[in-house]
């Protein structure tokens, strides 16, 4: 998305304003002793000639990159309601206190001795995950939320083995489940079985005591799940899990919606992945920054990721401890600490009340919105939402012609970030939406309204949503042209054919 950029500073790549002998930095000439890439690379790796770069002013580049900047959208330029991916305000104190000396400056590989404040932080976040998630202990080293649920499965298998009996090959999933989820299964080495969403988008009870065997060796869920909604009977599916000797998962996703509130523990899951780029601060977008630690009941602890913090009750002192029945190492260091320090930052920041709040006015801003839109919209599933919602284009298409996608494009034009489209997947044309408890009831509002207007559009002039967008850089894609010709990086005109 764009807020319309002046054409004065439109240039299609930083190569088209290259001209040779420009120069935007100067690198000084090494002092004499000082080894060069010559003295140091072996001959077979140095170039022949050098790299075909951009040769510019330092000015020419500070403009294109403000320039991309502006094409951009974000959290900071306006409301973002995708929904699952929870993108909303980061609180900038977080930024000022990851780049600290004392953090930002650490080195991977300082002594634990050397490191007693950066140790010291990581055990107190470790003891708020496990108070919020109601698990014993947790690990920081997956670095995304998919790397946590990776994680989350090596220790169930790692579990199972331990208990000795048959092996269990099969792990169940909900058919609204994230995309994630499926293939984490087969990436552990899992077999997945599907579990249907019933009429209520829920997940029936009855359907998971029929698919529970010996063979099973958990059940991995969202709640609330993809739909918006809370498993009323999570406690029977706990239950039902582990009678047969299984364990339940938690895709922490969705916890935007229930933090400070009940904790997955108390449910009956025994592993929770946390995506804390998502529910506590950092918006993620472009693919990164991302942490997505893990925590487990007191059973399963033995099995996390090594090496875990300890903590020497008689000296004071933060050391880092090996555990014997681990499934080892998941990242080359301990996670990415910078997202601990924004998490704990955010954490302490709001308190056990603020927690509870922020999860309170989520819910309450997607039940606001949802209930404007629903008389225009119709619902996946109608009645009250938990932090998001999903709406149907079901109607649009067969009325008007319109999609989903027609749906989002538009909604470019109006000065909104799409929510996200087609998932979950048993939803025919669905909308997914979720504002967030940072947006105001002003932003809500004016998004109800695109929202509206677009309807309005959809039976008037359907034309002006199939061309959409026309006031973005980029106009509508031939996504099937681009899927058959990827293109992963820019070329000059004369090449793009």
């Amino acid at each position: 998305m764009s807020q319309n950029p002046s054409p004065a500073i439109e240039e299609g790549s930083i190569y088209d304003l290259s001209i040779p002998g420009r120069r935007a930095s100067t690198v000084p000439t090494p002092d004499a002793g000082v080894p060069t890439a010559a003295d140091v690379l072996p001959g077979g790796m140095l170039r022949s000639e050098s790299p075909h770069l951009p040769e510019v002013s330092e000015l020419d580049l500070v403009r294109h990159f403000t320039n991309l900047s502006r094409k951009n959208w974000s959290i900071e330029v306006g409301a973002y309601p995708l929904g699952s991916c929870t993108m909303k305000y980061n609180p900038k104190i977080h930024e000022q206190t990851a780049a600290l000396p004392g953090f930002s400056r650490l080195h991977p590989w300082q002594p634990a001795e050397q490191a007693q404040g950066a140790l010291a932080l990581i055990w107190e976040m470790e003891q708020l995950l496990v108070e919020i998630t109601g698990m014993a202990r947790a690990s920081f080293q997956p670095a995304a939320g998919a790397a946590g649920e990776l994680t989350g499965l090596l220790v169930v298998r790692a579990y199972h083995k331990a208990q000795g009996g048959t092996p269990r090959d099969t792990v169940l999933i909900p058919d609204s489940a994230h995309g994630t989820n499926p293939a984490t299964v087969r990436l552990a080495g899992y077999k997945v079985k599907q579990i249907p969403t019933d009429s209520r988008g829920l997940v029936d009870i009855e359907t998971v005591r029929n698919a529970m065997d010996d063979n099973v060796a958990g059940l991995m869920l969202t709640n609330p799940n993809t739909l918006g909604l809370f498993e009323r009977e999570i406690e029977e599916i706990a239950k039902a899990v582990h009678s047969k000797g299984g364990l339940l998962y938690y895709d922490g996703a969705n916890l935007n919606a229930i933090v400070g509130v009940v904790r997955p523990g108390d449910m009956g899951f025994d592993v929770v992945h946390i995506n804390m780029h998502k529910t506590f601060t950092t918006p993620h977008g472009g693919g990164g920054p991302g942490s997505g630690p893990v925590a487990v009941s007191s059973r399963l602890a033995p099995f996390l990721p090594s090496p875990i913090p300890g903590l020497d009750s008689e000296t004071g002192r933060y050391f880092w401890e090996d555990l014997p029945q681990s499934v080892g190492r998941v990242h080359g260091f301990y996670g990415n600490f910078g997202m601990v320090v924004r998490a704990y930052t955010y954490l302490i920041s709001l308190g056990a009340d603020g927690l509870h709040n922020l999860s309170e006015r989520a819910v309450l801003n997607a039940n606001y919105l949802r209930t404007r839109l629903e008389g225009t919209y119709q619902t996946a599933h109608p009645g009250l939402c938990m932090h998001e919602f999903v709406l149907t284009a079901r109607k649009f298409r067969k009325d008007y012609g319109i999609r989903a996608m027609d749906i989002a494009k538009r909604l470019i034009d109006k000065g909104f970030h799409p929510p996200t489209v087609y998932f979950p997947l048993v939803v025919e044309e669905a909308m997914m939406v979720e504002p967030t408890e940072t947006e105001s009831k002003q932003t809500l509002d004016a998004l109800a309204d695109a929202f509206l207007e677009i309807a309005a559009e959809a039976a008037s002039d359907p034309d002006v949503l199939h061309e959409a967008p026309v006031r973005s850089p980029v106009g509508r894609l031939d996504e099937a042209r681009a899927v058959r010709q990827l293109q992963t990086r820019w070329k000059p005109a004369e090449q793009q054919s």
